[in-house]
Protein backbone atom coordinates (compact mmCIF):
# COMPACT_ATOMS: atom_id res chain seq x y z
CA UNK A 1 0.00 0.00 0.00
CA UNK A 2 1.36 3.45 -1.01
CA UNK A 3 -0.18 5.71 1.77
CA UNK A 4 -0.65 3.11 4.68
CA UNK A 5 -3.42 4.35 7.22
CA UNK A 6 -2.66 6.10 10.56
CA UNK A 7 -2.57 3.52 13.64
CA UNK A 8 -2.04 5.63 17.17
CA UNK A 9 -3.05 2.83 19.07
CA UNK A 10 -1.27 -0.27 16.90
CA UNK A 11 -0.28 -3.05 19.74
CA UNK A 12 3.82 -3.76 20.02
CA UNK A 13 6.47 -3.94 22.65
CA UNK A 14 6.05 -1.14 25.44
CA UNK A 15 9.55 0.62 25.93
CA UNK A 16 10.36 1.51 29.46
CA UNK A 17 10.40 5.42 30.02
CA UNK A 18 12.39 5.41 33.09
CA UNK A 19 15.16 3.09 34.90
CA UNK A 20 14.16 1.76 38.05
CA UNK A 21 16.10 3.62 40.92
CA UNK A 22 18.03 1.54 43.41
CA UNK A 23 17.36 1.85 46.90
CA UNK A 24 21.04 2.92 47.60
CA UNK A 25 19.80 6.36 45.99
CA UNK A 26 16.32 6.37 47.64
CA UNK A 27 17.49 5.66 51.18
CA UNK A 28 19.71 8.83 52.06
CA UNK A 29 16.70 10.63 50.47
CA UNK A 30 14.05 9.17 52.93
CA UNK A 31 16.27 10.42 55.65
CA UNK A 32 16.26 13.70 54.27
CA UNK A 33 12.68 13.60 54.11
CA UNK A 34 12.24 12.91 57.56
CA UNK A 35 14.62 15.59 58.91
CA UNK A 36 12.61 17.36 56.94
CA UNK A 37 9.12 16.32 58.79
CA UNK A 38 10.66 17.27 61.99
CA UNK A 39 11.58 20.25 61.03
CA UNK A 40 7.53 21.30 60.00
CA UNK A 41 6.66 19.54 63.25
CA UNK A 42 8.74 21.48 65.73
CA UNK A 43 6.86 24.75 64.14
CA UNK A 44 3.24 22.97 64.99
CA UNK A 45 5.15 22.39 68.40
CA UNK A 46 6.29 25.99 68.86
CA UNK A 47 3.15 27.29 67.63
CA UNK A 48 1.12 24.90 70.36
CA UNK A 49 3.34 26.74 73.09
CA UNK A 50 5.17 22.90 73.27
CA UNK A 51 8.87 24.51 73.35
CA UNK A 52 10.45 21.39 74.72
CA UNK A 53 9.28 18.87 72.14
CA UNK A 54 10.06 21.63 69.47
CA UNK A 55 14.02 22.04 70.39
CA UNK A 56 13.82 18.18 70.89
CA UNK A 57 12.32 17.87 67.02
CA UNK A 58 15.08 20.37 65.94
CA UNK A 59 18.15 18.68 67.34
CA UNK A 60 16.91 16.07 66.14
CA UNK A 61 16.80 17.07 62.72
CA UNK A 62 19.98 17.84 62.94
CA UNK A 63 21.03 14.40 63.86
CA UNK A 64 19.27 13.34 60.69
CA UNK A 65 20.63 16.26 58.71
CA UNK A 66 24.77 15.01 59.56
CA UNK A 67 24.08 11.18 59.03
CA UNK A 68 22.30 11.36 55.71
CA UNK A 69 25.18 12.86 53.74
CA UNK A 70 27.58 10.30 55.60
CA UNK A 71 25.26 7.53 54.47
CA UNK A 72 25.15 8.72 51.10
CA UNK A 73 28.82 8.41 50.38
CA UNK A 74 28.71 5.46 52.20
CA UNK A 75 26.02 3.46 50.10
CA UNK A 76 27.28 5.42 47.47
CA UNK A 77 23.84 7.05 46.58
CA UNK A 78 24.59 10.52 46.11
CA UNK A 79 22.70 12.76 43.46
CA UNK A 80 22.06 15.82 42.37
CA UNK A 81 18.44 15.61 43.27
CA UNK A 82 19.59 14.58 46.83
CA UNK A 83 21.94 17.80 47.39
CA UNK A 84 19.16 20.17 46.11
CA UNK A 85 16.58 17.73 48.31
CA UNK A 86 18.83 18.67 51.41
CA UNK A 87 19.04 22.26 51.36
CA UNK A 88 15.66 22.78 50.71
CA UNK A 89 15.10 20.76 53.37
CA UNK A 90 18.27 22.67 55.43
CA UNK A 91 16.76 25.93 54.97
CA UNK A 92 13.05 24.78 56.87
CA UNK A 93 14.55 23.12 59.40
CA UNK A 94 17.48 25.55 60.34
CA UNK A 95 16.28 28.53 59.06
CA UNK A 96 12.60 29.18 59.35
CA UNK A 97 11.80 26.59 62.29
CA UNK A 98 14.46 28.19 64.50
CA UNK A 99 12.98 32.20 63.59
CA UNK A 100 9.57 31.01 64.03
CA UNK A 101 10.88 29.20 67.74
CA UNK A 102 12.29 32.42 69.02
CA UNK A 103 9.45 34.49 67.66
CA UNK A 104 6.50 32.64 69.44
CA UNK A 105 8.77 32.41 72.28
CA UNK A 106 10.00 35.91 72.67
CA UNK A 107 10.71 38.01 69.88
CA UNK A 108 6.93 38.94 70.02
CA UNK A 109 7.24 41.12 72.62
CA UNK A 110 8.76 43.45 70.21
CA UNK A 111 6.37 43.26 67.71
CA UNK A 112 7.61 44.15 64.29
CA UNK A 113 11.53 44.65 65.47
CA UNK A 114 11.01 41.17 66.67
CA UNK A 115 9.54 39.50 63.38
CA UNK A 116 12.62 41.56 61.65
CA UNK A 117 14.85 39.83 63.56
CA UNK A 118 12.87 36.38 62.59
CA UNK A 119 13.32 36.89 59.31
CA UNK A 120 17.22 38.09 59.30
CA UNK A 121 18.07 34.74 60.66
CA UNK A 122 15.94 33.12 58.46
CA UNK A 123 17.40 35.10 55.58
CA UNK A 124 20.57 34.67 56.49
CA UNK A 125 20.26 30.82 56.81
CA UNK A 126 19.09 30.81 53.60
CA UNK A 127 22.12 32.67 52.06
CA UNK A 128 24.54 30.88 54.13
CA UNK A 129 22.84 27.83 52.07
CA UNK A 130 23.31 29.31 48.83
CA UNK A 131 27.07 30.08 49.25
CA UNK A 132 27.98 26.46 50.43
CA UNK A 133 26.14 25.03 47.65
CA UNK A 134 28.22 27.24 45.18
CA UNK A 135 31.43 27.03 46.92
CA UNK A 136 31.09 22.69 46.61
CA UNK A 137 31.96 23.98 42.83
CA UNK A 138 35.03 25.89 43.33
CA UNK A 139 38.44 24.26 41.97
CA UNK A 140 40.43 27.11 43.29
CA UNK A 141 40.22 25.82 47.04
CA UNK A 142 43.27 24.49 48.55
CA UNK A 143 42.76 20.91 49.79
CA UNK A 144 43.07 22.25 53.56
CA UNK A 145 40.30 24.39 53.74
CA UNK A 146 37.64 21.65 53.32
CA UNK A 147 38.72 20.98 57.10
CA UNK A 148 36.97 24.77 57.63
CA UNK A 149 33.09 25.99 56.93
CA UNK A 150 33.13 29.69 55.82
CA UNK A 151 30.73 30.97 58.42
CA UNK A 152 28.21 29.05 60.78
CA UNK A 153 26.43 26.12 59.16
CA UNK A 154 22.81 26.47 59.49
CA UNK A 155 22.21 23.98 61.49
CA UNK A 156 24.68 24.58 63.96
CA UNK A 157 23.57 28.19 63.16
CA UNK A 158 20.05 26.54 64.59
CA UNK A 159 21.29 24.93 67.66
CA UNK A 160 23.15 28.00 68.93
CA UNK A 161 20.65 30.53 68.18
CA UNK A 162 18.05 28.89 70.84
CA UNK A 163 20.44 29.55 73.66
CA UNK A 164 17.99 31.37 75.08
CA UNK A 165 15.51 29.18 74.93
CA UNK A 166 17.75 26.55 76.80
CA UNK A 167 18.56 29.16 79.28
CA UNK A 168 14.88 29.73 79.89
CA UNK A 169 14.42 26.36 80.57
CA UNK A 170 16.96 26.31 83.23
CA UNK A 171 15.22 28.64 85.45
CA UNK A 172 15.90 32.37 83.74
CA UNK A 173 12.60 34.01 83.94
CA UNK A 174 11.28 35.90 80.88
CA UNK A 175 11.88 39.53 82.03
CA UNK A 176 11.31 42.55 80.28
CA UNK A 177 15.25 43.22 79.53
CA UNK A 178 15.16 39.18 78.02
CA UNK A 179 13.73 40.22 74.34
CA UNK A 180 16.07 42.93 73.47
CA UNK A 181 18.54 40.51 73.87
CA UNK A 182 17.15 37.93 72.35
CA UNK A 183 17.00 40.27 69.06
CA UNK A 184 20.95 41.31 69.50
CA UNK A 185 22.18 37.87 69.91
CA UNK A 186 19.69 36.88 66.98
CA UNK A 187 21.18 38.93 64.45
CA UNK A 188 24.60 38.31 65.64
CA UNK A 189 23.91 34.73 65.39
CA UNK A 190 22.92 35.77 61.65
CA UNK A 191 25.63 37.89 61.26
CA UNK A 192 28.32 35.02 61.68
CA UNK A 193 26.54 32.73 59.60
CA UNK A 194 27.06 34.90 56.28
CA UNK A 195 30.20 36.02 57.52
CA UNK A 196 33.67 34.36 56.11
CA UNK A 197 34.68 33.31 59.51
CA UNK A 198 36.62 29.95 59.23
CA UNK A 199 35.03 27.82 61.39
CA UNK A 200 36.14 24.20 61.98
CA UNK A 201 34.00 21.35 60.32
CA UNK A 202 34.86 18.32 61.34
CA UNK A 203 35.25 16.51 58.16
CA UNK A 204 38.55 15.07 58.18
CA UNK A 205 38.46 14.04 61.44
CA UNK A 206 36.81 10.65 63.02
CA UNK A 207 37.29 8.95 59.09
CA UNK A 208 38.87 5.83 60.91
CA UNK A 209 38.98 4.05 64.38
CA UNK A 210 41.43 1.47 65.58
CA UNK A 211 40.42 -1.40 67.12
CA UNK A 212 41.25 -0.43 70.87
CA UNK A 213 39.46 2.57 70.29
CA UNK A 214 36.47 0.68 68.93
CA UNK A 215 34.36 -0.02 72.32
CA UNK A 216 35.03 3.09 74.37
CA UNK A 217 33.71 5.22 71.53
CA UNK A 218 31.09 3.32 71.95
CA UNK A 219 30.64 4.27 75.45
CA UNK A 220 31.28 7.30 74.91
CA UNK A 221 28.39 8.07 72.76
CA UNK A 222 26.09 6.24 74.00
CA UNK A 223 26.86 8.02 77.54
CA UNK A 224 26.62 11.10 75.75
CA UNK A 225 22.79 10.33 74.52
CA UNK A 226 21.93 9.40 77.99
CA UNK A 227 23.42 12.42 79.45
CA UNK A 228 21.08 14.57 76.58
CA UNK A 229 18.12 12.57 77.27
CA UNK A 230 18.91 13.15 81.15
CA UNK A 231 19.81 16.84 81.45
CA UNK A 232 18.88 18.61 77.59
CA UNK A 233 19.41 21.90 78.81
CA UNK A 234 22.28 21.39 80.14
CA UNK A 235 23.89 19.92 77.86
CA UNK A 236 22.30 22.09 75.18
CA UNK A 237 23.97 25.33 77.09
CA UNK A 238 27.36 23.96 77.55
CA UNK A 239 27.71 22.64 73.90
CA UNK A 240 26.15 25.99 72.96
CA UNK A 241 28.96 27.78 74.56
CA UNK A 242 31.34 25.78 74.03
CA UNK A 243 30.82 26.08 70.03
CA UNK A 244 30.83 29.82 70.59
CA UNK A 245 34.36 29.97 72.55
CA UNK A 246 35.53 27.45 69.73
CA UNK A 247 34.94 29.93 66.98
CA UNK A 248 38.34 32.33 67.69
CA UNK A 249 40.23 29.12 67.32
CA UNK A 250 39.02 28.18 64.18
CA UNK A 251 39.89 30.95 62.60
CA UNK A 252 43.21 31.17 64.02
CA UNK A 253 43.93 27.95 62.95
CA UNK A 254 42.54 28.74 59.25
CA UNK A 255 45.22 31.58 59.40
CA UNK A 256 47.82 29.28 60.37
CA UNK A 257 47.34 27.00 57.46
CA UNK A 258 47.16 30.17 54.77
CA UNK A 259 50.35 30.97 56.17
CA UNK A 260 52.01 28.23 56.05
CA UNK A 261 50.64 27.97 52.56
CA UNK A 262 52.14 31.55 52.02
CA UNK A 263 55.17 30.38 53.16
CA UNK A 264 55.58 27.21 51.10
CA UNK A 265 54.89 28.85 47.82
CA UNK A 266 56.93 31.71 48.38
CA UNK A 267 60.03 28.79 48.93
CA UNK A 268 59.17 26.93 46.06
CA UNK A 269 59.10 30.20 43.85
CA UNK A 270 62.11 31.36 45.39
CA UNK A 271 63.62 27.67 44.26
CA UNK A 272 62.45 27.57 41.01
CA UNK A 273 63.23 31.41 40.17
CA UNK A 274 67.12 30.37 39.30
CA UNK A 275 66.69 27.49 37.30
CA UNK A 276 64.39 29.72 35.30
CA UNK A 277 66.59 32.29 34.66
CA UNK A 278 69.66 29.80 33.88
CA UNK A 279 67.24 27.87 31.47
CA UNK A 280 66.36 31.76 29.47
CA UNK A 281 70.56 31.98 29.60
CA UNK A 282 71.11 29.18 27.62
CA UNK A 283 68.47 29.54 25.03
CA UNK A 284 68.67 33.05 24.74
CA UNK A 285 65.85 34.98 25.26
CA UNK A 286 65.01 37.52 22.14
CA UNK A 287 64.03 39.60 25.28
CA UNK A 288 67.26 39.24 26.85
CA UNK A 289 69.79 39.79 23.93
CA UNK A 290 67.67 43.01 23.34
CA UNK A 291 68.26 44.24 26.07
CA UNK A 292 64.71 45.18 26.99
CA UNK A 293 64.57 47.59 30.00
CA UNK A 294 61.21 46.03 30.90
CA UNK A 295 60.58 43.58 33.79
CA UNK A 296 62.08 39.94 32.94
CA UNK A 297 59.19 38.49 35.17
CA UNK A 298 57.09 38.93 32.26
CA UNK A 299 58.23 36.25 30.55
CA UNK A 300 58.07 33.74 33.25
CA UNK A 301 56.21 30.62 32.14
CA UNK A 302 52.51 30.66 33.14
CA UNK A 303 52.86 27.38 35.21
CA UNK A 304 54.97 29.10 37.86
CA UNK A 305 52.14 31.74 38.90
Amino acid sequence: MLFPPFEPDRPGPRRRRFRAIPIRILVPNLITLLALCAGLTAIRLAAEDKLELAVAAIVFAAVLDGVDGRIARLLKGTSRFGAELDSLADFVNFGVAPALMLYFWGLHELKSLGWIAALAFAICAGLRLARFNVMLDDPGRPAWAANYFVGVPAPAGAIIVLLPIYIHFLGMPLLVVVPPLIFVYTFAIAFVMVSRLPVFSGKKLGTRVSPEMVLPVFVLVALFFALLLSYPWEILTIGTLGYLVSLPFGWWSYREHERQAADTSQSARSGLEPAVGHSETLLESPHNRAGSPEDPDQDRPTRLN
